[in-house]
């Protein structure tokens, strides 16, 4: 063991400068409540209201200039910390719509187990039997389905598993159809039985070969059931129409409400970039500290260094603010200059892009461009698009011009949903008519694509 002295550099990013990164990072729904919560533990900072203020501002100089001079030792210099022509405040946009975002209401729903429950409630059922149906109910999870064997539920409650059963089979028959079921294929049975389905081939298809149902075709599953390839097929649209999980159309989910941070509206022949923040508080210094140290002759010095500590984070709070809209508005408005193809005429016209090319033409690091398409939304004429979804990779033309992968997707979307389907297009085949395009695509590239787009193979889109 020994001392040592070691000399080295080492960046470490300040405070302030690490919220300025948060501010810019993260959405307007998130700002805004950042925002508030500044307000509440920062005495210096102040929420503007939607009033002139030129007026009181021009009584506060005159106050000022009236009043005694205080004695230098205890005078704060403002003019270190208030910048001169510098407001306060940042700008929002000159008009402001009164007209606010609804507050949403919680209510009160019920959960899926209280659904079952009251079920449960409404048969003729012993004592004993009501305390096997509830116990079965808790063990239902949110997809609809029995998590616990039955013998083990006999065993804890010391009851014959035959009596499990009959409970179990009253459960089987509440709403949503399907419930209580122990696998996928009990839960299909169910759901076919209840609504009345009479088919041997879907049963057997469930029975038998639902594990084989994305691996063969029709023509291959009617050769193993003996069947016509017909019967296969109505059999397998009626399986289509039941549902995998039946509880998740009784679990109760909040949507999740999408606000814009940037709206693209066009005016006459032009984009105009906006930011949406007309629900961000605007803040300002509060002249009123001002007012009062300046009437203070003898303000202690834990007190000033208190209120110069305050002084420095609402400043610097209020210029990342600024620092974060110019940033945005300025990667915005690339974006709508170099996509402007796609705010005319829709995702055909998506040109590939790159953090990089963004990094580059702004002036601004990766890095921040990573920033600010985290979690920010854009309203324009095409709909309301994450800003991620602006950037992704490139396909190549026979002619040298770059097309956007979303592009490809969006031209083999239509293909496939205006193919014949009693002669679906094979991946060969639509690589072929992308080709006819000009588009350079290979077979396997169409498949993962397809994939993506969660579009079945040729064999099971077969229609006959």
């Amino acid at each position: 063991m020994k001392l040592s002295l070691q000399l080295k550099l080492q960046q470490v990013l300040a405070p302030q400068l690490i919220q300025s990164l948060q501010l810019l990072q993260v959405p307007i729904l998130q700002l805004e409540q950042i925002l508030k919560q500044e307000l509440q533990i920062n005495p210096l900072l102040e929420e503007v209201e939607e009033i002139e203020e030129e007026e009181e501002e021009e009584q506060l100089e005159e106050k000022e200039d009236e009043e005694e001079q205080e004695p230098e030792e205890d005078k704060i210099d403002w003019d270190d910390y208030l910048q001169d022509g510098y407001d306060g405040g940042y700008n929002v946009r000159a008009e402001r719509d009164s007209e606010e975002f609804p507050e949403r209401v919680p209510v009160s729903r019920m959960t899926f187990s209280e659904h079952l429950l009251s079920q449960l409630h409404l048969t003729s059922l012993s004592e004993r039997e009501y305390q096997i149906g509830e116990f079965i109910i808790g063990n239902i999870d949110d997809r609809g389905y029995l998590t616990i064997p039955l013998e083990e539920v006999a065993r804890i409650l010391d009851v014959p598993t035959e009596e499990c059963q009959r409970v179990l089979e009253v459960i089987q028959t509440f709403e949503p159809v399907g419930v209580g079921a122990r696998n996928l294929a009990e839960s299909l049975l169910i759901q076919l039985r209840e609504r009345g389905i009479d088919n041997p081939v879907a049963k057997a298809i469930i029975e038998n070969h639902l594990d084989e149902v994305e691996k063969k075709s029709f023509a291959q599953l009617a050769k193993v059931l003996k069947v016509s390839t017909s019967q296969v097929q109505e059999a397998m649209e009626r399986i289509s129409t039941l549902s995998p999980n039946p509880g998740f159309g009784y679990v109760t989910v909040d949507a999740e409400v999408i606000v814009p941070d940037l709206l693209v509206e066009k005016v006459d022949d032009c984009y105009v970039v906006m930011l949406n923040d007309r629900s961000i508080p605007r803040l300002r210094i509060s002249p009123l500290y001002k007012t009062l140290l300046s009437k203070s002759a003898g303000t202690p010095e834990e007190t000033r260094d208190y209120v110069k500590e305050k002084l420095n984070a609402a400043r610097w709070l209020i210029k990342s603010i600024d620092q974060r809209r110019s940033t945005m508005l300025k990667v915005m408005n690339y974006l709508v200059y170099a996509q402007r193809g796609f705010f005319e005429k829709g995702i055909s016209e998506l040109k590939p892009m790159t953090l990089q090319e963004v990094a580059e033409a702004t002036g601004l690091h990766i890095s921040t461009i990573s920033r600010v398409v985290n979690n920010k939304y854009v309203q324009s004429p095409q709909g309301i698009h994450e800003l991620k979804y602006f950037f992704g990779s490139k396909v190549e033309s026979i002619g040298g011009e770059e097309i956007s992968s979303k592009s490809v997707k969006d031209k083999i979307t239509n293909m496939i949903e205006k193919e014949d389907p009693q002669r679906p297009l094979s991946d060969q085949k639509i690589t072929n008519m992308l080709k006819a395009e000009g588009l350079q695509v290979a077979r396997r590239t169409v498949a993962k694509y397809r994939e993506q787009l969660k579009i079945l193979p040729a064999r099971f889109r077969k229609r006959v």
